[in-house]
């Protein structure tokens, strides 16, 4: 099996997540900018936040086989934070980078007229950059959030099929999917969705424009989420070539728009362009 998560934050991670998610078949990432669970104080605290993503976790990732890659972004909790806004000044040359595929996380944490600004101006930012977008929909008010997200974005003439709107669930998948947005559904033990749900929500909707992640941080999550999705897919009747799109080819073709995604195997001992075993050698190889 082959995995591409597409939102996880590996920072908040130990060596051994990356063991066990290389194990599972995972070959690449993205790493999104997010809130590390205490205010930061300085816009320098960020300058150092984004060199650990561009630098060391690509390197600590790479010793496990797994290609790294970020999306960059002052993220909406902290648009709030006139300590932080000052980043929106630096973000330019990061987004320059090596390995950035996106801007990102941005949107709507409690949908003020700071973040409005703050995912105005990042959204722009994405257009100057030739970027795609990783937009967060608020974990409250969901639907009036996602309504408003949607709107923001029609009025800053991104392209939808370069904006990808994630943490959604079946109130909310409705609007993106007709929007033309992609469509980004975090799978986590207690919150969001499940495995189950998920597997539901592919019945109905289809496989086109979808990109499943773990999103795993600090909080209680679990980065092999993308490996129980794909087996819950096999289990609920989708053929191999579904889990291969659902888990690998949308991700890449999403963050492909950036033109760099690098998808070789740092340590050269698989192939990542060809799809997984079997039934049989997949369930015998579950960690």
């Amino acid at each position: 099996m082959r995995i591409f998560d597409p939102h996880i934050h590996m920072t908040s991670r130990t060596t051994d997540d990356y063991e066990a998610m290389s194990r599972a078949g995972v070959r690449a990432l993205v790493e999104p900018a997010f809130w590390l669970g205490q205010p930061r104080t300085s816009v320098a605290s960020f300058t150092d936040y984004f060199d650990g993503l561009i630098g060391w976790e690509r390197f600590r990732a790479a010793q496990f086989g797994i290609r790294h890659h970020c999306a960059l972004a002052l993220n909406p909790k902290e648009a709030n934070d006139p300590r932080c806004t000052g980043v929106l000044d630096v973000l330019p040359r990061y987004l320059e980078k090596d390995g950035v595929v996106a801007v990102g996380e941005v949107g709507y944490d409690s949908m003020t007229p700071e973040e409005d600004e703050a995912f105005a101006r990042q959204l722009q930012l994405a257009v100057e950059h030739d970027l795609p977008v990783l937009v967060h929909t608020p974990h409250r008010d969901k639907a009036a959030g996602t309504t408003r997200t949607l709107d923001v974005v029609r009025e800053s003439g991104l392209p939808p099929e370069r904006v990808l709107v994630d943490h959604l669930n079946e109130v909310t998948v409705r609007a993106v999917a007709d929007s033309g947005c992609w469509m980004g559904f975090s799978i986590y033990p207690d919150t969001k969705m499940d495995e189950t749900r998920m597997v539901a929500v592919l019945a109905e909707y289809g496989t086109d424009r979808v990109l499943v992640n773990s999103a795993a941080d600090w909080g209680r999550s679990d980065p092999l989420k993308t490996y129980k999705t794909a087996l819950a897919m096999l289990d609920a009747g989708f053929g191999e070539a579904d889990v291969d799109k659902v888990l690998w080819r949308n991700p890449v073709e999403f963050y492909g728009q950036s033109g760099r995604l690098n998808l070789d195997d740092p340590s050269g001992t698989s192939d990542t362009s060809d799809t997984f075993a079997g039934n049989s050698v997949l369930r015998g190889a579950r960690p």
